[in-house]
C-alpha cells in the first residue's frame, strides 16, 4: 500500500482537472485563479500559512506562497512549480485525466502538475511530521525548552514552503512577483527545489535565450518603377541569410541562431516600405541572452536602415558543484537513482531563483509536453514524493 504515492496521484487528477491555461499564450484563457484557490484552500486546511500574490498591474494572475510550520531557525526549503499550462489546441479532453497502466494524460500532466502534485503532498506530510513534533515536545518540555524566553517546540529541522506560480510558460510574472515579495513575508530559503520534468535526473544546466526585433525601413514606389523605392524585404531577406551564415559558428560553440518569424510588404504592385523579423538566439549555459544584440548589430549593413529592439532576455544557468544546492542534488540522486545528467535544451526558471538562493531542479517527466498527447510516468511521481519525504527531514545544508 502506497497512501503516500496514491495521494499525489489523487491531486494531481485534481490539478489537471482544472482548466489553468496561460491568458498569455491564448487570448481569454482561464489563467491561473481556479487553481490557487483550490490548492491555497487545502493547504490552508492542512497547516500551511498561504499568501496569494499577483504581479504588479496583473491581479489576474495569481500566485501561491504555503509556509510550512516551524520555526525561524528551520532551515527553509523552498519547492517551486507553475500552476498555468500552454493551450490545448487538438485536445478532445484536456481537463480529463485519462490513466492507462502507467501513465496519465492531460494537458499539464508533466509540465508540471505532475511535480506539482509530488511536492504538494511531501510538503504536506512533512509539515504533519512538524505539527505532530512540536505537539508532542510541547507536552514534554526540557529544561531549556521551558527556560524564560524559549518558547516550547522542536528546534531546527525542515521547514517546507511551497511556491507555486503563474505564468512560468510565458513571461515569469508569478516567479518574479514571489520572489520579490518573500523578505517582506519573512521567508529566508536556504534551498529552492524546481520540479519540472527531469526523468527524475538532476538538471546539470540550462541554455539561455534572448529575442530581438529587427525592423528595416524602406521607401514605396509603384512595382512597375522599383528603381523609386527602396524595397524593405531585400534588406530584410539579406540579414536572414547572414543569420544562416552565421548561424553553424555559434552552434559549434553551444548556441543557435535563428530567425523564427518574418514579415514584410502590404500588397502585390507595392515595393514594400517596412519588413521586420524575429531573431532567437540560445546560448550556451554560461552565455547571457542580450548577447542576441551583439550578434544582430554585427550582421547588419548599415545601409540597410534598420534598428533593433530587445524582446526578451534570459540567462543561462549551471547547478553549483559544491554548496547545499549541490549536497541536496546528490542525496535526492541517490534517493531516486539517478544524478546530475541532465542538459535542458530551453530555458527554466532557474536562475531566478539562484539569485536568492541556491537552485536545482528535478521532477518527473513522461512524454507529449506542449503537445496534444501529453502524459506523465505516475511511477516517477510516486517516487518524486518518497525521495522529497525521505530526503528532506535529516538534510542540512550546513552539512556539506
Amino acid at each position: 500500500m502506497d497512501d503516500l504515492g496514491d495521494a499525489a496521484v489523487a491531486l494531481l487528477s485534481d490539478l489537471v482537472a482544472i482548466d489553468s491555461v496561460n491568458p498569455g499564450l491564448v487570448d481569454g484563457a482561464a489563467g491561473e485563479p481556479a487553481i490557487v484557490a483550490f490548492l491555497a484552500n487545502r493547504l490552508r486546511a492542512n497547516g500551511f500559512t498561504v499568501t496569494i500574490v499577483s504581479a504588479e498591474g496583473h491581479a489576474d494572475r495569481p500566485s501561491l506562497l504555503a509556509v510550512g510550520p516551524g520555526p525561524a531557525d528551520a532551515t527553509t526549503v523552498v519547492l517551486n512549480g507553475h500552476l498555468d499550462t500552454v493551450g490545448v489546441s487538438g485536445m478532445p479532453s484536456p481537463f480529463t485525466p485519462r490513466v492507462e497502466g502507467h501513465q496519465l494524460f492531460g494537458r499539464g500532466a508533466a509540465d508540471m502538475k505532475g511535480g506539482v502534485a509530488a511536492m504538494v503532498v511531501a510538503a504536506e506530510r512533512l509539515a504533519a511530521g512538524r505539527l505532530a513534533d512540536d505537539h508532542r515536545t510541547a507536552e514534554r518540555p526540557t529544561d531549556a525548552d521551558s527556560a524564560p524566553g524559549h518558547p516550547t517546540g522542536v528546534r531546527g529541522g525542515i521547514r517546507p514552503v511551497l511556491a507555486l506560480v503563474a505564468d512560468e510558460e510565458d513571461a515569469s510574472l508569478g516567479s518574479e512577483a514571489i520572489i520579490a515579495a518573500l523578505a517582506a513575508l519573512d521567508v529566508q530559503p536556504d534551498v529552492c527545489l524546481i520540479g519540472e520534468p527531469t526523468d527524475l535526473a538532476l538538471c546539470r544546466t540550462l541554455r539561455g535565450f534572448g529575442v530581438a526585433r529587427v525592423s528595416f525601413q524602406g521607401r514605396g514606389a509603384h512595382s512597375s518603377q522599383p528603381h523609386l523605392g527602396v524595397n524593405a524585404l531585400t534588406h530584410l531577406g539579406r540579414f536572414l541569410h547572414a543569420v544562416d551564415q552565421r548561424a553553424p559558428h555559434l552552434r559549434a560553440e553551444g548556441s543557435d541562431l535563428m530567425v523564427t518569424v518574418a514579415r514584410g510588404g502590404s500588397s502585390a504592385f507595392v515595393i514594400p516600405d517596412s519588413a521586420e523579423c524575429l531573431i532567437e538566439i540560445r546560448t550556451s549555459p554560461d552565455g547571457r541572452g542580450t548577447t542576441v544584440l551583439d550578434e544582430v548589430h554585427a550582421l547588419l549593413d548599415p545601409a540597410w536602415d534598420a534598428t533593433v529592439a530587445l524582446v526578451a532576455s534570459r540567462d543561462g544557468w549551471r547547478l553549483d558543484t559544491t554548496g547545499p544546492a549541490a549536497d541536496l542534488a546528490s542525496r535526492l540522486g541517490r534517493a531516486l537513482t539517478t544524478s546530475a545528467t541532465f542538459d535542458a535544451p530551453y530555458w527554466m526558471e532557474a536562475p531566478l531563483w539562484q539569485a536568492i538562493c541556491p537552485t536545482l531542479i528535478c521532477g518527473p517527466s513522461g512524454g507529449g509536453l506542449h503537445a496534444a498527447d501529453e502524459w506523465v510516468d505516475l511511477r516517477q511521481v510516486r517516487a518524486f514524493a518518497h525521495a522529497l519525504v525521505g530526503v528532506l527531514p535529516s538534510w542540512d545544508p550546513a552539512a556539506d
